[in-house]
């Protein structure tokens, strides 16, 4: 379930986006003409690439963010879990006994 943050974050990430895109069609119809080659096209496309990188950037954050949440609450559910599994162990002779039929795979040589 999402937090309040995760919207956030989302809703952040989408708005960015959507300026950065919104940037990328008005400077390519309608303020082509007027940009020109100066100063004011080179500022005009680094607001539009400094709006990419926030969206690339919030993107990041929030992938970095559901991984860690999925790997805590895997941590958590192996925890959980652990005191059921020490409840189900094997007899020692099982543990000890080796595999049957076991082939070994010798290594090949490479000529």
């Amino acid at each position: 379930m999402l937090g309040p943050a995760d919207k956030r974050r989302r809703w952040f990430g989408t708005l960015f986006l959507l300026i950065a895109g919104g940037l990328l069609v008005w400077g390519q119809t309608i303020l082509k003409p007027h940009l020109g080659k100066g100063l004011g096209f080179v500022l005009y496309w680094l607001l539009c690439f400094f709006f990419t990188g926030l969206a690339i950037a919030t993107a990041l954050l929030d992938l970095w963010i559901v991984r860690r949440r999925a790997q805590l609450e895997e941590e958590e559910l192996l925890r959980q879990s652990a005191p059921e599994s020490r409840a189900r162990k094997l007899p020692s002779s099982e543990l000890m006994e080796p595999r049957k039929n076991r082939t070994t795979r010798k290594p090949k040589r490479h000529c």
